[in-house]
């Protein structure tokens, strides 16, 4: 364990120096991962303006969505595509190592090159956080992030047997969208809608840490949230270990 934190530490180093040089690259991520939560935020502060928790949820939102965002349709697929994967299986250590670590330096990135968006987007909106609210959402944050790890890295691995992962993680992407409380919050879906939406995936890789850092959740809400991602969690985690193996034996079988 100690070796793998070693290796993780020089692969985040490694990557926060090469995107270094990509800074202009980076901003227009940041600015297209930021532009969902700015629009939901404007067009729900319009038409709920007498509930200004909706506008402290978006800018929450707007925080969640540049830490956890993951590109690995970009960061693997791409590898296996090109015939890289090949000189990464012979190293002695876990594939994907090399991905979290650049997962971990361009989320560094975002959050810090998107903190001016952050802070102007809450003084406008008049957002008010409370330190006890930030403190609980702040694990589920870090769960969320692991989450949207592991379930962008599942979509990407399809690229052992399609060359439409960008294409299925898109998709993915899309959903989490839709039904991760950026299209619409989970708190104002209808009661059965809502309880099935907590249900899901997607609230907890985006919406979830928002609205516990809102403060818009009971005690026993936050505690079913955090059951759900740690439930996710695992079930993504042992996907992406039985869809890996499968790609790998495919990979090596065709002459990979």
């Amino acid at each position: 364990m100690r070796q793998m934190s070693r290796l993780l530490a020089a692969y985040i180093r490694r990557y926060v120096l090469q995107w270094l040089a990509a800074r202009s690259f980076v901003l227009t991520l940041v600015v297209d991962q930021g532009i969902t939560p700015l629009i939901g935020l404007a067009v729900w502060a319009a038409a709920l303006p007498g509930q200004p928790g909706i506008k402290t949820y978006y800018v929450a939102l707007l925080v969640v969505q540049l830490f956890t965002v993951s590109y690995e349709q970009h960061t693997f697929s791409n590898r296996v595509y090109e015939g890289q994967l090949a000189d990464d299986l012979l190293r002695p250590h876990p594939v994907l190592l090399a991905s979290l670590g650049e997962n971990i330096a361009v989320r560094g990135f975002h959050v810090v090159i998107g903190l001016p968006i952050i802070l102007m987007a809450g003084w406008v909106a008049g957002a008010r956080f409370g330190w006890a609210d930030v403190a609980l959402a702040a694990p589920a944050l870090l769960l969320a992030a692991a989450l949207r790890f592991l379930f962008t890295a599942l979509l990407s691995l399809s690229a052992f047997w399609t060359e439409q992962a960008h294409g299925i993680t898109g998709l993915g992407n899309t959903l989490i969208f839709l039904l991760g409380g950026t299209a619409v919050p989970v708190a104002l879906l209808p009661g059965p809608l809502q309880a099935l939406g907590a249900a899901l995936p997607f609230p907890a890789m985006l919406g979830f840490p928002a609205e516990v850092a809102a403060g818009q959740l009971t005690p026993g809400m936050m505690l079913s949230g955090y059951s759900w991602q740690l439930g996710w969690i695992a079930v993504s985690a042992a996907l992406l270990l039985v869809v890996w193996r499968a790609g790998v034996r495919r990979y090596t079988a065709v002459g990979g």
